[in-house]
């Protein structure tokens, strides 16, 4: 069913086509450029099934838990940039795809999920698989709708899209009733452009405002530069590079913003926050002049908001997102723009201001930086032979790709603090993680999406053995739709950060965080057709991942029986301030 030259030309001559809602519906997404869209069939989208059946240009992923289909659509976004696409039944199978939902909701991740929904007729009888779709999603989207007319279909898609990708980037939800889906209407063809009174978001900063945020960057004694996820999201990775490289400040990534700025350089000062260095958390309080671009300073990052208000120091904040500005910490130079167009005339006008920046200050101040990094607070054990670190894990996997066209994805807990610690990321869009939600669970999914978008890339997933859990059902789906990624289990039988809790705060109760019952994860992942590796010994780390990366097309589970003792340091515990660091067991 793809869009015809006959068609269009039907189309341009006042000649409009009679389709279904749930054709019309594949043609605007075919007019999207949507090329995969993951999903699950139910009785409520079966005439979208139907329509999907008929066309070659969509291909479908069969997934095996609604929520996998949104986090593969969503882990297939973060590593594009391109609007994700799930498709869900109505009832069970929208609220299956909530989590999915709220943690792209969470990250800013452009997706578009259509759900199914009991005929019009029957919403509000609390008809079989019928939920409040709308209601259920308001918190957790950008915007959703409920369409209840066919004739609607290609300009609600249109604006799905359009509200999706634009601005700062969500998802949005379109909740379609079965008789919809059936309904024959004349298709004019797709719209060519949208117009939304209510919603035009703002790409250009003001003026004045940049100007004012060059002046203090240029007379700054102890600069510094924090950016997040806004960056990777909003393409300007190549801005930042030449901004921070034009200044020679230093610069920390968040959790979500790794790989804005490449790790191997020296003026990168490592992730900052709960788990982040010294030398950028202390930067971080310490500084006289901040530029935050495109990050929220969320609690992860700054710790005690009290705390980090103690020092004195002038703050600009650069978000597309004019909410996110002033939220948590009151800044001087607010810019709301979009951030590569924020950037790019910051750029141009440092290179014509004649402002000559103070070289003693900034050299005094790098002299400081470097004798808080000279602790090194990333050491470990690098010379157990007895039992598997995983930051030796990481390390390896690191050393071994560094200089391949190679995604990590991670779960949520120790394995992902240990991931965007130890592996040194220096391009966009190669960390996929759940950041603001922390959901579990998201790692294999994340990993579909992606190698289905880049299928000549390395995909590892770094989990744990109980985010792996979660949704070790698609294992199926690799198989099927041959996805051959790379799952490093780093096992060390806990609930990892649970556990690093409970033994820091709650004096050792360890309450429920042991995992009694694993599976033989070799066997299961046998089971699934695919490759089990089990290690266990720090020399069989390297050899097992060299073996694995050789496997090219088979998925390959590695289950690394770690040190289960191992936690993950520095770390900044809840209502302290962020240079009030545990560095390591000695400050327990």
């Amino acid at each position: 069913m793809e869009i015809s030259k006959a068609e269009t030309a039907a189309v341009a001559a006042g000649q409009p086509q009679e389709l279904m809602g749930s054709e019309v519906l594949i043609k605007a997404l075919q007019a999207e450029g949507v090329k995969y869209i993951w999903g699950y069939p139910g009785g409520a989208v079966l005439y979208i099934y139907d329509a999907l059946y008929k066309q070659d240009t969509i291909q479908h992923v069969l997934v095996r838990h609604e929520q996998a289909a949104v986090h593969a659509a969503d882990g297939y976004a973060r590593a594009t940039g391109d609007v994700g696409v799930a498709l869900v039944t109505s009832g069970p199978g929208l609220t299956n795809a909530v989590t999915g939902i709220a943690t792209a909701y969470m990250d800013s991740i452009p997706m578009v999920i259509v759900a199914g929904q009991v005929p019009t007729a029957a919403i509000g009888l609390d008809a079989f698989q019928e939920c409040d779709t709308v209601g259920i999603t308001r918190p957790i989207v950008k915007h959703n709708f409920l369409v209840k007319d066919p004739k609607d279909l290609a300009m609600t898609i249109k604006k799905a899209f359009h509200i999706a990708r634009s601005g700062r980037p969500g998802p949005v939800v379109v909740d379609v009733p079965k008789d919809v889906s059936f309904k024959k209407v004349g298709y004019h063809g797709y719209p060519d452009k949208v117009e939304m009174r209510s919603y035009n978001p703002v790409r250009k900063g003001h003026g004045g405002q940049i100007r004012k945020a060059l002046q203090l960057l240029l007379t700054a004694k102890r600069p510094y530069i924090y950016t997040g996820g806004g960056v990777l999201l909003g393409n300007a990775t190549n801005e930042l590079r030449t901004l921070v490289d034009m200044l020679g400040y230093p610069v920390t990534n968040t959790l979500m913003g790794l790989g804005a700025y490449p790790a191997s350089d020296r003026k990168f000062l490592g992730m900052l926050g709960m788990h982040g260095t010294i030398e950028a958390n202390n930067a971080m309080q310490n500084c006289d002049v901040l530029l935050a671009v495109g990050a929220r300073f969320d609690d992860r990052v700054i710790g005690n908001p009290k705390h980090f208000a103690q020092n004195e120091r002038k703050i600009i904040h650069i978000d597309i997102d004019p909410s996110s500005i002033s939220k948590r910490v009151k800044v001087d130079v607010p810019i709301v723009g979009d951030v590569k167009d924020v950037l790019t005339e910051l750029i141009s006008m440092v290179r014509e201001s004649g402002t000559k920046r103070d070289a003693g200050a900034l050299a005094d101040w790098w002299k400081t930086i470097e004798t808080w990094r000279s602790r090194d607070c990333l050491k470990y054990d690098r010379d157990n032979k007895d039992v598997i670190k995983p930051q030796y894990v990481v390390e390896t996997l690191w050393n071994m790709t560094k200089d391949v066209e190679a995604y990590v994805c991670s779960d949520v807990g120790q394995h992902q603090m240990w991931a965007a610690q130890y592996y040194r990321f220096d391009e966009p869009r190669r960390w996929i993680n759940s950041g603001g939600l922390g959901t579990m669970g998201v790692g294999i999914p994340y990993a579909m999406g992606i190698k289905l978008a880049k299928p000549e890339a390395e995909v590892f997933t770094i989990t744990g053995e109980g985010s792996v859990q979660m949704c070790i059902q698609e294992l199926s789906t690799c198989l099927q739709y041959n996805t051959p990624i790379k799952i490093c289990s780093l096992n060390n039988r806990y609930l990892g950060m649970v556990r690093q809790w409970q033994e820091i705060e709650y004096s050792g109760r360890y309450s429920h965080s042991y995992m009694d019952a694993l599976p033989n994860f070799v066997k299961l992942a046998e089971a699934y057709g695919h490759v089990g590796m089990l290690i266990e010994r720090p020399q069989d780390v390297e050899p097992a991942l060299r073996e694995a990366r050789k496997l090219k097309d088979r998925t390959v589970f590695m289950d690394f029986r770690t040190d289960p003792t191992e936690n993950v340091f520095p770390m900044v515990q809840a209502g302290k301030g962020i240079t009030e660091m545990l560095l390591g067991s000695e400050d327990l």
